[in-house]
């Protein structure tokens, strides 16, 4: 070979090392096959071949607040966008998880369970369809008479109803008189480029994967029962007595906190328009679900934020709470502040919907424009708990993760922004400490197989302890330590790089991954390989310490950023910082070469909220 093309050869292999290619991610054959098709493109961004199927929702909801059932009405108006012919419609009904054969993962009581869905009536392009839905577990399978042609409309006419939980799990019966009705409707699962139809049955740890859908939905409700929704209130004239809807209205445009129905108001029935019914009507576009909660004695708060300051739009915030809900009188007031530092500081993008409200209940869950939530009767935890809730805005609904089988793409990321919220709440020694204690501690300290399996691992094949840490703490610790690597300001480009580019839309973890390369000019495969991909797990040791050099050996695998504290023998200090860009080229070990040749009397490795596995070995003394 001649020297000037060995020269060229040896000038493109150190190309693509640096620029991304000297590593690959471990990727299944349906996901490799997404990018071969290209659906989805190794710079991060949707492949030029992408679809997503689309529904249009028109529902008419009653809730019954005697028998404690919910019936309804839908039309829905199905596209198919992609270049398959549909022969089956999968329908999706997670409330079936009460049904007594449906999966869960553990036990339950008898007042969780219920019959299920009832569906009364069931058309697809006007033909009538027989099917038994009480076979149905949370997905049941209608087999079309015609097929759907690629690139068509259907129009899907369901009438059914269902039970409300008497124990309320993630919905259900909160009260006598108050009920949060979530996954209220029969929607058709997701049909997507990488796994075609969405058929994993809900349990009830997993959470959601659904399309961005339009919703006009109405929820019909007795007299005195006002109803809090997903999307924008269309008539509150209608529902509501001039004074109430004047003062919901005026909330809209202001900060200061305005009580719009109190204890006694409710008690007299006089918020509500006097009707036996009132039918309350909300729209929401462009968004992955809707719920709703309503009650005749829960208090009423409101105000808005501005989330957005270049066109100083706003969000209604609003809350519903019990008189003993002690801990939801300042919460109008704590989620104004988290819109607020959300929108401005991470993910430092605009809350993307017109409201937010918190309803008091049991679940501690999220849902778009809503948060059902517990009294915690510990301020700083029930502020903690709604910034977790109202953070899941970004990750799922901002952008459609797939959480079934993904939960670390979107609990990791609510885990992250609750922890730094934190600290500009509390301080950053009071979130440290609650981070360890709430999202690591659990993880680091216990040493069997199921806290050690890859962050990777489909959710829905892990077990309780194993889910739990992959997809709150371990994840959120491997975005923390990568926004240490970039730095601040790289870290945000390349996120919001991520999701401008899948918002709306359903990335998967190598989205992430190839959007975090692609926006940081930075091969980071070895870092998502490091955490994503193995074994590791937190576990540092001094191993030997002169003037010049301290070495430091990384049992456990991860790379994380840490701390080197040094005492010198005339008993000064120094604190040399480390980022995880120390373990790229050399995962095992690392030497870490001081400027300052003094002699040195003690050395202590410190990762923060790394904690590590053996911290007895972190120290080391002359």
């Amino acid at each position: 070979m001649r020297k000037n093309s060995l020269q060229l050869l040896l000038l493109g292999f150190l190309f693509l090392s640096q620029y991304g290619f000297s590593q690959k991610l471990y990727m299944p054959r349906n996901i490799k096959e997404a990018y071969e098709n290209g659906t989805r493109s190794m710079d991060g961004k949707p492949g030029k071949k992408y679809w997503q199927n689309h529904g249009k929702y028109t529902i008419e909801l009653t809730v019954n607040a005697d028998t404690k059932v919910v019936s309804g009405t839908e039309t829905i108006i199905y596209e198919n966008n992609s270049n398959d012919t549909l022969r089956n419609l999968p329908i999706r009904f997670v409330n079936n998880l009460h049904k007594p054969s449906s999966p869960r993962g553990g036990d339950v009581s008898e007042d969780f369970l219920s019959a299920g869905l009832t569906i009364t009536s069931l058309k697809i392009e006007g033909e009538v369809y027989n099917e038994n839905a009480r076979n149905w577990g949370t997905v049941g399978n209608v087999k079309m008479k015609k097929a759907m042609l690629p690139h068509s409309k259907i129009t899907i006419n369901i009438d059914w109803n269902y039970p409300l939980s008497k124990e309320s799990g993630r919905e259900g019966q909160i009260d006598n008189t108050t009920f949060f009705v979530a996954y209220s409707y029969p929607r058709v699962t997701v049909f997507d480029d990488y796994n075609r139809w969405d058929r994993l049955p809900h349990t009830d740890r997993q959470e959601f994967y659904n399309d961005f859908n339009d919703y006009t939905y109405s929820v019909k409700a007795p007299k005195n029962y006002v109803v809090y929704g997903t999307g924008d209130l269309l008539n509150p004239d209608e529902v509501l007595q001039p004074e109430f809807s004047s003062r919901l209205k005026k909330s809209y445009v202001t900060d200061e906190v305005l009580h719009i129905a109190n204890e006694q108001e409710m008690k007299s029935g006089i918020v509500t328009k006097q009707n036996d019914w009132n039918t309350w009507k909300f729209e929401a576009k462009n968004i992955s679900d809707v719920c709703f909660g309503l009650s005749d004695h829960y208090l009423w708060d409101a105000s808005s934020v501005v989330v957005d300051k270049k066109t100083n739009r706003r969000a209604s915030v609003q809350a519903a709470y019990d008189i003993k809900g002690t801990d939801f009188v300042v919460s109008v007031k704590n989620n104004q502040y988290a819109l607020d530092w959300f929108s401005n500081n991470w993910p430092g993008i605009p809350y993307p919907f017109s409201k937010m409200t918190a309803f008091q209940g049991f679940a501690d869950m999220e849902y778009p424009m809503m948060c059902n939530d517990s009294q915690m009767n510990d301020p700083v935890f029930a502020q903690l708990v709604q910034d977790h809730e109202v953070a899941h805005t970004y990750f799922p609904f901002y952008m459609g993760i797939n959480e079934t089988r993904y939960a670390f793409m979107d609990e990791g990321w609510a885990t992250t922004f609750e922890y730094l919220i934190g600290i500009a709440e509390h301080g950053k020694e009071a979130a440290d400490k609650f981070y360890k204690d709430f999202r690591v501690k659990q993880y680091i300290s216990d040493p069997s197989t199921e806290e050690d399996q890859p962050i990777i691992s489909m959710s829905s094949q892990l077990s309780g302890a194993g889910y739990g840490n992959n997809s709150y703490g371990k994840a959120s610790l491997s975005y923390i330590a990568l926004k240490d690597l970039l730095g601040d300001a790289l870290f945000k480009k390349s996120l919001h790089a991520y999701m401008d580019n899948w918002n709306g839309k359903h990335p998967i973890p190598w989205d992430y991954f190839n959007s975090m390369n692609s926006a940081s000019g930075k091969n980071l495969n070895w870092f998502f390989n490091n955490w994503f991909f193995t074994n590791n797990h937190i576990d540092l040791a001094v191993k030997s310490v002169n003037a010049e050099t301290i070495l430091v050996e990384n049992v456990g695998g991860f790379a994380i950023p840490f701390d080197v504290n040094i005492v010198y023998t005339d008993d000064t200090k120094e604190t040399v910082h480390q980022t995880p860009a120390i373990w790229e080229k050399n995962q095992k070990s690392a030497t870490i070469a001081l400027k300052n040749k003094k002699q040195i009397k003690q050395v202590m490795i410190d990762g923060g909220i790394f904690m590590d596995a053996t911290p007895n070995n972190n120290a080391w003394k002359s």
